[in-house]
């Protein structure tokens, strides 16, 4: 069998003083999307940013291609992350944004230009190169996201709720091409979302945050 892109083992998330959910063990296998169902609050973002290194474990493991990552910095675990807005660099262009990990890794700027177009052509988005991001419609800005997490080709990209803010049809379209998107590019991927439509789209898996050990206080209605 291949080595899972993914794997989080007796996982416990949370913050000092306060822990969130525990007992967390998943695998996503290489190319597999995992969609992650929970309301506002039940820790779907801190899980993702416990998997990304933002946020350190208090207690488990998180591995990425077989490797131990638990208490590797977060440019260097292979793991890419989109939140619910594109937080895209404003002084750069949609081809600067895009390859701006790729310089990062020291990549020839030719070479990196070209994985760049190669990117956004696939999204639709071929000629947005010297485009100023400010130019860009809500749905644009997060396919430039997109481009710009998938280009150092991550193991693993973790989406957090990043097509709420879109209205429904778009959200929708948006949804299904970054589907076809990571599943062209080989990459794994959890999807949080309390949308259960949208995950049943795009997943090729899906569990909810009540299927770990929670310790957190659902919010009142």
């Amino acid at each position: 069998m291949s080595t899972p892109h993914l794997e989080t083992r007796d996982l416990a998330i949370g913050y000092p003083g306060r822990q969130v959910a525990r007992g967390i063990s998943l695998t996503v296998a290489p190319a597999q999307i995992l969609a992650i169902l929970g309301p506002s609050g039940s820790g779907k973002s801190t899980l993702l940013s416990t998997i990304a290194g933002v946020t350190p474990a208090l207690e488990g493991r998180v591995l990425v291609e077989g490797r131990d990552v638990t208490t590797t910095p977060i440019h260097l675990r292979g793991v890419g992350l989109i939140f619910q807005e594109p937080l895209l660099f404003p002084h750069l262009s949609v081809l600067d944004n895009v390859t701006y990990g790729l310089r990062r890794q020291q990549l020839p700027r030719k070479t990196a230009d070209t994985r760049a177009q190669e990117l956004l052509e696939w999204l639709d988005l071929g000629g947005f190169g010297e485009r100023s991001v400010d130019e860009l419609s809500g749905g644009q800005a997060q396919r430039v996201a997109l481009a710009r997490a998938l280009a150092p080709r991550p193991a693993v990209l973790l989406l957090d709720e990043p097509f709420s803010a879109l209205d429904a049809d778009l959200r929708a379209r948006l949804a299904a091409d970054v589907a076809l998107m990571l599943r062209h590019e080989g990459v794994s991927a959890i999807h949080v979302t309390h949308d259960a439509e949208e995950a049943g789209d795009m997943a090729d898996e899906i569990l909810t945050m009540a299927d770990f050990d929670l310790s957190w206080d659902p919010p009142s209605r």
